[in-house]
């Protein structure tokens, strides 16, 4: 109990938060990098009007292994760490930063204005963090492709630097339409089905608050935002793999939107609807208890030097 009240009387940094907000990010990414690369391979099955190369998430991961190895799962893992590090640091930073100043007299702010803060600060993270998703996308999806079409990206640093060079410094924010409202869309179906389903689970008296009703919530919150967000994701991911010729316009949201509903059937835009589900809840989860850590390890230091 003393221990407890200790902990909570030392403040943490605003640097500190954003450092230990991002790194937890990547340690989660490090868990769920697979499920992000099945995801894509699974969205870009039957791109063009061409025949679905994998008919559910068991197949497409089986397929995967057998062509391409075990390791293949990890493709991307550099662009991925650098999205959280981009992403997750910037919607943290200005997320807190907004919270501080919607905060009176020591009130925090209500849920609607917190709703609202979230989805902007998200909205920001993922216009920072557009130029590591193309990387994350095309190097997730390269293995799909002819030996002779492959770009074979080395590293996230590589691929945006042949981006760069090959299709001009503005496609590093290709797709960032479409990405920025799949942040919108995900932070406000987050924060309103995480709070609602949290207060439920608590409610049944089955529950209480800690990490194994947060792990339930997230899951069962996360369902929704994946219903939710998918079709949004999956035209970003789309538009994002697509690689323009030399003054080649690219291609607009709702023709994108046009082709994959006229070609695939709309079902197509919950393509790849499990990873992207067993993404989703377990990388929330996971940043939450690598975060806890972090700050438990930062108060417990801090409580000795005082000391």
């Amino acid at each position: 109990m003393a221990q407890d009240k200790a902990e909570k009387v030392i403040p943490i940094p605003n640097g500190y938060k954003f450092l230990f907000g991002g790194t937890a990010g990547m340690m989660a990414t490090c868990f769920v990098q697979p499920l992000d690369l099945l995801k894509n391979r699974m969205q870009m099955s039957g791109a063009g009007g061409k025949a679905k190369e994998y008919n559910s998430s068991v197949q497409a991961l089986i397929s995967i292994i057998q062509k391409e190895g075990v390791f293949t799962l990890y493709n991307g893992l550099s662009a991925g760490l650098l999205r959280q590090a981009t992403y997750t640091t910037t919607r943290l930073g200005i997320y807190t930063w907004l919270f501080d100043l919607f905060t009176f007299d020591g009130k925090p702010p209500n849920f609607a204005i917190k709703a609202s803060i979230g989805m902007i600060a998200g909205v920001c993270g993922a216009f920072v963090g557009t130029p590591a998703e193309v990387a994350l996308i095309r190097m997730t999806s390269d293995g799909r492709l002819p030996p002779d079409k492959r770009r074979n990206y080395k590293s996230v640093i590589d691929a945006l630097l042949r981006i760069w060079k090959e299709e001009g410094i503005t496609t590093w924010w290709k797709g960032a339409v479409p990405t920025m409202g799949r942040a919108l869309v995900v932070n406000a179906a987050q924060l309103a089905t995480y709070s609602q389903t949290k207060q439920w689970l608590i409610g049944t008296g089955h529950f209480q608050e800690g990490i194994i009703c947060h792990f339930f919530a997230s899951m069962i919150a996360g369902l929704i935002t994946t219903a939710a967000s998918l079709p949004v994701d999956i035209i970003k991911t789309r538009i994002q793999n697509a690689k323009a010729a030399a003054g080649q316009k690219q291609p607009a949201l709702f023709d994108v939107l046009t082709v994959i509903i006229k070609d695939e059937g709309i079902l197509a835009l919950w393509k790849g609807f499990m990873p992207y589900y067993f993404r989703l809840g377990p990388h929330t989860v996971l940043t939450f208890i690598f975060l806890e850590q972090f700050n438990s390890a930062y108060r417990r230091l801090h409580r000795h030097d005082n000391n």
